[in-house]
């Protein structure tokens, strides 16, 4: 047993879903969406080293030393995994780990929206799961991958850096290659791909421009993608893919994801006002002939508000619309709505309510 086992027990025993750790600090714990200290020790350097160390491979280890930065997942027995990430600050070392269950939930144990399961009778497109560092977009995507390999006979690959939750082998054959040990990078396993007849590909995160392309280029060749960016609505989305092209390359780009976009979850976790956990809130944009001549005629993005008032009854839904929801049904508080709502001004009246 790991000396930090102890520390990753007291994360479970308190329901937390990160631990951190920082040379300097004592050890503390995220608790639904809240930071708490521990009762621990200040961690020196040797201390956190010998924490750190201990639970990664030399490899591994000699990496963090020469970059500052490291991301592997750890398994804690048969209990739970976390996803690591290593690095260096100006005070020294630090370490966050994200509790990964092992337990994979369905889209419906998840309280997500039912059309998330349509998802899985798509043969072809790219469907993008968005929002900032912690919004559950990794738990997302798993329950949708996870639906698929339930209900469908597909080859399904995941491309993650590392790979946090694991799938087994249901009515799909799912493949799973971790980027920095089983490729090299996103943008050399989706080459790899082109060649593995596989049906459904799972892209970690689309980090740059080589990686965008080749996502929009197999999505057009006939496969099914997935992918995650770090962007808090559909409209931000679709303008963080076309801007990262170069601007002779964007109209061909605005082309051909006008023709293999089918969908954009935009996502956010919100404090119940109970203190019981977080809800997860979901803007939801699907593929209509008006959102394709918005995008190919580069369209004002703001009209794809517009797009999903009148798309409603296929499943189509407002972050803010969601949160206004959630905030009369009583599961959050007004701050809360406030903080997470896009439109600031609509939510203005009822910011100092708890």
């Amino acid at each position: 047993m790991a000396k930090i086992d102890q520390l990753f027990q007291s994360v479970l025993e308190k329901d937390a879903s990160d631990l951190h750790l920082s040379q300097g600090q004592p050890p503390k714990m995220r608790v639904h969406g809240a930071i708490k200290e521990m009762d621990e020790a200040i961690l020196t350097e040797d201390s956190l080293c010998e924490y750190l160390e201990e639970i990664c491979t030399d490899a591994h280890w000699d990496r963090f030393k020469d970059t500052g930065d490291l991301d592997f997942a750890y398994a804690l027995g048969d209990e739970t995994r976390f996803r690591c990430n290593y690095y260096k600050h100006v005070n020294g070392h630090g370490a966050i780990f994200r509790m990964i269950p092992n337990e994979l939930l369905t889209i419906e144990k998840l309280g997500l929206p039912e059309v998330l399961t349509t998802f899985s009778d798509l043969n072809s497109g790219l469907v993008l799961v968005t929002g900032p560092t912690g919004s559950g977009k990794s738990t997302t995507l798993a329950a949708i991958i996870g639906h698929i390999n339930s209900h469908h006979a597909k080859h399904i690959l995941t491309v993650e850096d590392p790979i946090e939750f694991l799938h087994h082998n249901i009515k799909s054959v799912v493949v799973q290659r971790e980027v920095g040990i089983d490729v090299d990078s996103f943008d050399s396993a989706l080459l790899d791909a082109a060649h593995g007849d596989y049906d459904v590909i799972l892209v970690g995160e689309m980090r740059d421009l080589e990686t965008i392309k080749l996502a929009i280029s197999a999505a057009e060749a006939g496969n099914l993608v997935f992918a995650t960016l770090h962007t808090n609505s559909a409209a931000k989305t679709i303008d963080r893919i076309i801007d990262v092209f170069p601007g002779d390359e964007q109209p061909q780009i605005r082309t051909m994801l006008s023709e293999s976009l089918k969908g954009v979850v935009s996502q956010s976790l919100l404090k119940r006002k109970n203190g019981e956990g977080r809800v997860a809130a979901c803007e939801i944009l699907l593929h209509t002939r008006a959102l394709a001549g918005i995008i190919r005629d580069g369209g004002a993005l703001n009209k794809l508000h517009s797009v999903m008032m009148s798309g409603r009854c296929m499943g189509m839904q407002i972050m803010d619309d969601v949160i206004e929801h959630y905030y009369y049904d009583g599961l959050i508080g007004g701050h809360e709505a406030y903080m997470k709502a896009l439109d600031k001004d609509r939510f203005e009246q009822i910011r100092d309510n708890t």
